[in-house]
């Protein structure tokens, strides 16, 4: 039986949570993009809480293309700015079951080139 990219996508990320789990003294970087936008969380996976949080699709972003390398440049600085101020400094990288490849490890290298440590 034929699988859809979306089911494939979900898999491959099933097969990451496995292993892969955000702590609060390093919580878990999640990214989630769609054609037209781009978003991550900061999360605390063993409260549950999210820490911090940045989306393409906000106000402040919205004269922002999250749909391009530049776009997913802008929202990973956004994100990494409300880190900081939230005092985390390291982190785990989610992809989602994305590829590493395009926005996501543009949103990775910008996410390091501010300073946080994963």
């Amino acid at each position: 039986m034929a699988r859809t990219t979306r089911e494939l996508r979900e898999r491959r990320h099933a097969r990451i949570r496995r292993r892969l789990s955000g702590t609060a003294e390093r919580p878990r970087v999640a990214v989630s993009r769609s054609n037209k936008h781009i978003s991550a969380q900061i999360i605390d996976d063993v409260t549950g809480r999210t820490l911090a949080a940045a989306s393409s699709v906000e106000t402040d972003l919205k004269s922002t293309n999250g749909g391009n390398i530049e776009g997913a440049k802008t929202v990973a600085a956004l994100l990494a700015q409300r880190a900081q101020a939230a005092h985390i400094t390291t982190v785990v990288f989610d992809r989602g079951g994305f590829d590493y490849h395009g926005r996501v490890a543009a949103f990775a290298d910008q996410l390091r080139a501010a300073g946080l440590e994963f």
